[in-house]
């Protein structure tokens, strides 16, 4: 039998949104097991713990189809990406591409990365059409401006930031 093909998709999923679901779900079939990298990532200030973060990555990964959520797991990280990838026993890392303006910035984390860990392979997945433009910034910023993220997140996320932007941090 030949060995698992594994790969990470990293990130700070504050909120997770509809955007990095899509890439999860389709990042999850063409590999057979998708770590989910939740990153700490102190220097983007998120509005939901580390822990918080990854309760929510988890309970959305837990309504997917059967045959797809058996093979995701939502794994917290404090240290490099390529240090996590191999602890996972992966050399892949799943990147989503929005728009142009991220092909930039990821090919620069690409090569960083290839220079650290010339064994791991930057795969990316290009934002389906529906979702090119929901980023985890803008929507915490319309929910901090009591806008309609509705569209963005899914109802679990939008009561959850709700919520937490009620009582604050």
């Amino acid at each position: 039998m030949s060995e698992q093909r594994v790969a990470v998709y990293p990130g700070t999923f504050d909120p997770v949104t509809n955007g990095h679901m899509d890439i999860i779900a389709r990042g999850a079939r063409i590999v057979d097991r998708l770590v989910i990298g939740v990153a700490v990532n102190i220097g983007k200030d998120p509005l939901f713990t580390l822990d918080e973060r990854v309760a929510m990555v988890e309970a959305e990964i837990a309504l997917l189809p059967n045959e797809d959520n058996n093979r995701i797991t939502a794994v917290p990280f404090d240290n490099l990406l390529m240090d996590f990838v191999e602890s996972q026993g992966s050399n892949v890392v799943i990147r989503g591409l929005r728009a142009v303006s991220d092909f930039e910035y990821e090919f620069q984390m690409a090569s960083m990365n290839a220079r650290l860990n010339d064994r791991v392979e930057t795969v990316f997945l290009m934002a389906s059409e529906n979702q090119q433009f929901i980023a985890s910034r803008f929507v915490k910023e319309i929910a901090r401006m009591d806008g309609d993220i509705s569209s963005f997140v899914s109802q679990r996320v939008d009561m959850r930031m709700r919520a937490k932007l009620s009582r604050g941090p």
